[in-house]
C-alpha cells in the first residue's frame, strides 16, 4: 500500500514538473519551435535623389565626365546636353538616359554612372518617441531600426496605432498620400504579412 501511494505521488509530481517545463520552452530533449522566417519586398536597385553626388564617366570624354550634386529639383546640368532629370533613376537608367542625349554629338557613346556621396535618403519619425526628427541614412532601413533610431517610445505611445505615411506618384506630376497601419504587437510577433517593412525615402513613422 505504501509502495502504491509512493509511485502515485511520484506519477503526480512527474506530469507537474513536466507542464512547469512546457509552459517555459519544453522539456530537454523535445522539439522546440521552429524559427520563423518572413520575405520581405526590398527595393531592388537604389534610386537616386536630390543631394546625391553622382559620377558620370564618358568613355575617353574626359571633358564630359564630372562629378555632379543633384540638385532640389531633381536634375543635373551637363556640357552640351545641358539638364538631365536625374532624381527617381537608378545609375544605370541615369547612364542610358544621358547616353541617349549624347549620341547626336558623339559617336557611339559608352557612359557609366557611380554614386560617390549618398545623402538622399532620409526618414521622419514623429510623434511619442523619444527623439523625434529627421534621419539621414546610408542604407535602407525598417520600422522597428527607425523606431529605435529615435530613441525608442515614450511612456503614452499608442504602438498598435501606429502609421506609415508615404507619398507616392501617380504619374501626373501630382503626388498621392497613403496611409499604412503598423501595430507593434503583431510586427514583433511575426503575425502579419506586411511585417517589419523596409522603408522608402521620405516615409514617415507617426507613433500617436
Amino acid at each position: 500500500m505504501h509502495e502504491m501511494i509512493r509511485r502515485g505521488i511520484c506519477l503526480r509530481a512527474v506530469i507537474l514538473l513536466a507542464a512547469v517545463a512546457a509552459s517555459f520552452g519544453g522539456v530537454p530533449g523535445c522539439a522546440q519551435p521552429t524559427i520563423q522566417e518572413r520575405e520581405y519586398d526590398a527595393p531592388q536597385q537604389f534610386l537616386l535623389g536630390p543631394e546625391d553626388v553622382v559620377e558620370i564617366a564618358v568613355w575617353k570624354n574626359l571633358e564630359l565626365t564630372k562629378t555632379l550634386a543633384i540638385r532640389p529639383d531633381g536634375a543635373i546640368s551637363m556640357p552640351i546636353i545641358g539638364e538631365v532629370q536625374a532624381a527617381g533613376l537608378t545609375t544605370d537608367a541615369l547612364a542610358q538616359r544621358v547616353t541617349e542625349r549624347l549620341k547626336p554629338f558623339i559617336a557611339n557613346p559608352s557612359v557609366s554612372v557611380s554614386v560617390k556621396d549618398l545623402n538622399s535618403y532620409a526618414v521622419f519619425v514623429v510623434g511619442e518617441v523619444t527623439k523625434p526628427g529627421k534621419y539621414q541614412l546610408k542604407s535602407y532601413a525598417t520600422v522597428l531600426q527607425a523606431i529605435s533610431l529615435a530613441g525608442g517610445f515614450t511612456d503614452f505611445a499608442k504602438k498598435n496605432k501606429m502609421q506609415v505615411v508615404r507619398l507616392k506618384s501617380n504619374g501626373d506630376q501630382k503626388l498621392r498620400e497613403i496611409h499604412i497601419p503598423v501595430r507593434y504587437d503583431d510586427v514583433v510577433a511575426g503575425r502579419i504579412e506586411s511585417g517589419n517593412m523596409i522603408l522608402l525615402s521620405g516615409d514617415t513613422v507617426v507613433v500617436p
